[in-house]
C-alpha cells in the first residue's frame, strides 16, 4: 500500500490526505480501481528500465515484466554497475538479465561476487567467465554451496584441473546436476571403468545432464552396436550418438545417407563406425570431398575406405591430397603396381619423416619431381 501512495500521491502528512486514503482503502470499488492503476504503472516502469538500462528488446522486457517487478532502482543500478566493473560487456549483461531478471533485485556483493570469485579462483579467465555466464546465466541463480561447489568437487575427483576448468567453461550442466549421480550409476553398472567415465566427462560433460532414461538408451545402443563399455572407443561412440539428441536432422541418418550414395551398405557403415566413431559426425561436404578425391581422382575402391574411416578425420590439404598424389604418381609410373596394394593406413597414419622415407626419397631417382608433387608445386598430370 505504501508503494501505492508513492505512485499516486505526493508524500503528505496532512490529516485530510490521510482521511482520503482511508476512504479509498475502505471503499471496495475505489480500491479495485486503485489496484488496477498500480498494476499498470509498475510494469511500465519495470519495462522501461529493462529496455533503457539493461538493453532488453521491448518484447523481452514485456515478457520479463509478467513475472518480475523492480523493487529498488538503487539496487538495480548497483547490479548493473557491479557487472560492468567486473568486465562484462553490455551485450553479455543484456543476455544475463534476459534470463535472470531477478538478479536486479539482489545484493551483488552477496549473491554475485562469491560466484565470480569461485570461478576465477578455479582457473576460469575473465573473458571465459563473461562468455560462460552470458551463455548459461542460470548458473547465477543456483546455490554456490549446495550445487556449484559440490559439482566442481566431483569434477576434480574424476578429471584433471585443466579438464575441470574446461567443463566449468561449458557450464550449462551445473543447472541439471541432480542427474549427475544417477547417470554416474548407470555408467558404472554398464561396466564402464573410472578412466572411461573420466574421458566421457572431459569430452561430453552434457551427457551427465541428460535424463537418466535417455543416457541409459544411449548406453544400450552402444552395446547393441558391438562396443564393449570397458574401452575408450565406447566413449567416442557415445559422444557421436549423443549428438542425436541435439540435432533434429539426425547426424547419424544424414551421414548414413552420404556414405550409402558412395556404395556403402548398412554393414559397411557400422563397421566403419566401430573402427572410428567420429566418421559419423563429419559434415556432408567433408565426407563427399574425401570420397570424391580418393575414389574418383586417385582410384581407391569405395569400400576399401571402410577399413580406414579415420581418413575422415584428417586434413585434406595437409595430409590426404599431398600423400595420395605421391602414390598416384608412383602407380602411373609403374613403381607401384596397383593402388589397392597400398593401404590407406600405411600411407596416411605415419609421421611425415616416415612417409617421406618410404614413398618419396625411396623413388626420388626414378621420379625427381616427386618431392615437388608432395609439396603441391607440381600437378600429377605434369610429371
Amino acid at each position: 500500500m505504501l508503494r501505492t501512495l508513492r505512485l499516486c500521491y505526493s508524500q503528505s502528512s496532512s490529516i485530510v490526505a490521510a482521511s482520503r486514503i482511508t476512504f479509498f482503502v475502505q471503499n471496495p470499488i475505489l480500491r479495485r480501481h486503485l489496484s488496477s492503476e498500480i498494476s499498470e504503472i509498475q510494469p511500465n516502469f519495470t519495462i522501461n528500465y529493462l529496455i533503457n538500462s539493461c538493453g532488453l528488446s521491448p518484447k523481452g522486457a514485456i515478457s520479463a515484466s509478467k513475472w518480475f517487478e523492480l523493487q529498488s532502482l538503487e539496487r538495480a543500478d548497483s547490479v548493473l554497475s557491479f557487472l560492468r566493473t567486473h568486465g562484462f560487456s553490455e551485450i553479455q549483461i543484456s543476455k544475463i538479465l534476459r534470463s535472470c531478471t531477478q538478479l536486479l533485485n539482489s545484493n551483488p556483493e552477496k549473491t554475485l561476487l562469491p560466484k565470480l570469485e569461485f570461478f576465477r579462483s578455479n582457473g576460469v579467465s575473465m573473458e571465459g567467465l563473461g562468455k560462460l555466464l552470458a551463455n548459461y546465466p542460470r548458473i547465477l541463480s543456483v546455490s554456490l554451496e549446495k550445487q556449484i561447489v559440490p559439482t566442481y568437487n566431483f569434477l576434480r575427483s574424476m578429471i584433471s584441473e585443466k579438464n575441470a576448468v574446461s567443463v566449468l567453461s561449458r557450464g550449462s550442466w551445473f543447472i541439471y546436476s541432480k542427474n549427475l549421480v544417477p547417470n554416474l550409476e548407470i555408467l558404472r553398472e554398464s561396466g564402464m571403468p573410472p578412466s572411461c567415465i573420466s574421458l566421457l566427462l572431459a569430452r561430453q560433460p552434457t551427457a551427465f545432464a541428460l535424463k537418466p532414461k535417455l543416457l541409459g538408451e544411449v548406453v544400450d545402443r552402444v552395446e547393441q552396436m558391438g562396443f564393449t563399455m570397458q574401452t575408450s572407443t565406447s566413449v567416442h561412440a557415445m559422444c557421436v550418438l549423443l549428438l542425436r539428441f541435439n540435432d533434429s536432422n539426425s547426424v547419424w541418418n544424414r551421414s548414413c545417407e552420404v556414405y550409402k550414395r558412395w556404395g556403402w551398405s548398412e554393414d559397411d557403415v557400422l563397421s566403419a563406425f566401430r573402427r572410428y566413431p567420429y566418421c559419423m559426425n563429419k559434415s556432408e561436404t567433408k565426407i563427399a570431398s574425401v570420397m570424391d578425391f580418393l575414389v574418383n581422382k586417385i582410384g581407391w575402391p569405395q569400400r576399401s575406405i571402410v577399413k580406414y574411416p579415420t581418413v575422415m578425420g584428417l586434413s585434406m590439404e595437409s595430409r590426404i591430397i599431398p600423400r595420395c598424389s605421391v602414390v598416384k604418381v608412383l602407380v602411373l609410373k609403374g613403381l607401384i603396381k596397383e593402388i589397392e596394394n597400398v593401404s590407406l593406413s600405411s600411407l596416411l597414419a605415419p609421421a611425415e619423416k616416415c612417409f617421406l622415407d618410404k614413398f618419396v626419397f625411396r623413388y626420388i631417382d626414378e621420379v625427381p619431381q616427386l618431392l615437388s608433387v608432395y609439396e603441391g608445386k607440381v600437378e600429377i598430370q605434369d610429371v
